[in-house]
């Protein structure tokens, strides 16, 4: 539209616009960008990145998720990705690798399919028909899983430790990791449901991984708040409030006029009587050891510790809550209102000192729904390392209660859906079947990565699969530590239902918006546009919190 000859500007000075087939490239390089990243860390031989961001903090690890999340993603269409991985995490906990690379390899096939002019929405249409067969394929080789089925859970927690750098000590840590979940499972409306929060994790250097250990209770990083009080209590009867063990000031501008000493002398015994009531109350509920989420006076403390009394103050909220899932005392808002039915019981309640720290254990609870695992490890980073591949492996455990059936690992599921999409793809008319041979060959992109990441030649070993598949052994897959196709139902490489199907249906989504976004404008000031300094500025921040 132009007057005379005049160009009317649309679009601020500045600004960048990519259209067509350039724009497809552009985001499909950088998105495949990412997922080169971490590729080299799928599977048990995959390697380690180190990160070290703009603060100079390092980070050692090769958990997909947390790799994403540390580096500083320009690009927009790169961010995608980075959500990928997010959701994957917060859904099933594992997979994140999985899901990244497989939208990785389904844009490079759609280059492919661009380059020989099959429209974007084309390819889209059949990919999506492609995700549905895979889920109907995905149904039909799942392997049932009980809930107390301790074994096969085990199995599941190793798989998803094999790839970490823990997998030395996996037999100890598949074991907490199975039963802390076991433990906090509970079966809501006939539906068993683990809500993770229920397991506490502490963390403290020194020791090696195999001082890790499962506590049948809670770990309070609290010391007792006189040194007159017990350091153990057996048989603990425990109070938890929610309420200052100190006088009350009052509410509005008060003056209290003192005119005669002995006026100042009452005042001082009626405090005191007061704080002595307080204590009386809760010795007269039974308790022995009293748990407060706000202060304890002075004056308090030494009345406690003369009873005998064990009292910890200042606890924060999430612990009073684990608390009292674990001894079943109730959290009370009113010291005149706490009685003997609101105390919880422990077996033990002792203080006990780790890493020059003393933390107060509370533990023998009778059926606790809240547990607590206490990390040991050489340093910082292997200690931050084991904690994420702890929550892994009980992430994938809780899933697999809650979903009640697994996949074979080791590429098996991923070449056997492939098969099953070629075949598919015949009896589908018009060229969406195109699409969906290349999203049958993108899956296989799974046993090529680890093959790679073990020095194996993928090409032979991808023609082995193929041939295992093609004569009915629905769960042949890639030993990474001898080289060969074997039955990985037999190997004990298994993983839950809900991470092969997430990682699919997520890369799948991401891989089809991408598709189909053929016009980027950029305004001035954003990436491409907003500045690398901006970003690190931005990250130096988010750091210091």
């Amino acid at each position: 539209m132009a007057m005379g000859n005049q160009p009317i500007f649309i679009l601020k000075e500045g600004s960048k616009r990519e259209k067509g087939k350039d724009a497809q490239y552009n985001n499909i390089m950088a998105a495949r960008a990412i997922a080169d990243a971490v590729r080299s860390t799928l599977g048990p031989r995959g390697m380690d990145k180190m990160l070290v961001d703009s603060m100079g903090d390092v980070v050692i690890t090769n958990d997909g998720v947390t790799i994403l999340k540390e580096i500083d993603v320009e690009h927009p269409a790169a961010k995608m990705l980075v959500e990928v991985a997010k959701t994957q995490d917060e859904e099933c906990g594992d997979g994140t690798t999985t899901a990244v690379i497989l939208t990785g390899e389904l844009l490079k096939k759609s280059i492919d399919l661009i380059d020989a002019n099959v429209h974007p929405t084309i390819i889209t249409a059949g990919y999506r028909m492609a995700c549905a067969k895979a889920m109907a394929v995905l149904d039909s080789v799942s392997v049932k899983v009980e809930p107390k089925d301790r074994d096969t859970l085990m199995k599941i927690a190793k798989t998803a430790m094999m790839s970490k750098s823990i997998s030395g000590s996996k037999d100890l840590m598949a074991k907490v990791a199975v039963d802390s979940v076991i433990n906090v499972a509970e079966k809501v409306n006939g539906k068993w449901v683990v809500d993770m929060d229920n397991i506490q994790v502490t963390k403290k250097h020194g020791g090696s991984m195999d001082d890790t250990q499962l506590i049948q209770g809670i770990i309070v990083d609290k010391e007792p708040v006189h040194p007159g009080m017990p350091k153990t209590i057996n048989k603990a009867k425990i109070a938890l409030l929610d309420v200052a063990l100190e006088i009350k000031k009052t509410e509005i501008d008060a003056k209290i006029e003192i005119t005669d000493p002995s006026q100042m002398h009452a005042f001082l015994d009626e405090e005191e009587r007061m704080l002595r009531e307080m204590v009386a109350k809760i010795k007269a509920a039974g308790a022995n050891v009293v748990f407060c989420q706000k202060g304890i006076d002075d004056l308090i403390q030494h009345f406690l510790a003369k009873e005998n009394i064990y009292a910890g103050r200042r606890v924060k909220k999430g612990d009073m809550e684990k608390l009292s899932k674990a001894t079943g005392a109730t959290i009370v808002s009113k010291i005149a209102e706490l009685t003997a039915e609101d105390l919880g019981k422990a077996d033990l309640v002792d203080v006990r000192k780790i890493q020059d720290e003393e933390m107060t254990f509370v533990t023998g609870c009778k059926n606790p729904k809240a547990i607590s695992i206490l990390i040991r490890g050489g340093t910082d980073h292997v200690v931050a390392e084991i904690e994420r591949s702890l929550d892994d492996a009980m992430s994938v455990v809780a899933v697999a209660i809650e979903d009640g059936s697994m996949l074979t690992g080791g590429g098996s599921t991923a070449v056997e859906v492939a098969l099953r999409l070629r075949e598919y793809s015949s009896s589908v008319g018009g060229r969406e079947q195109i699409a969906i041979d290349a999203f049958a060959s993108a899956l296989e992109v799974i046993p090529t990565a680890l093959s790679e990441n073990a020095g194996l030649d993928p090409i032979d070993i991808l023609i082995e699969m193929r041939k295992s598949h093609k004569a009915g052994k629905k769960h042949a897959g890639i030993n990474v530590f001898t080289g060969q196709v074997e039955d990985m139902l037999a190997n004990d490489v298994v993983e839950p239902f809900r991470v092969g199907k997430q990682a699919i249906n997520s890369a799948t989504d991401a891989a089809v918006m991408i598709l189909r976004i053929d016009d980027v404008i950029a305004s001035k000031g954003t990436p491409g546009g907003m500045s690398h300094g901006d970003m690190a500025g931005k990250e130096g921040l988010g750091d210091v919190d």
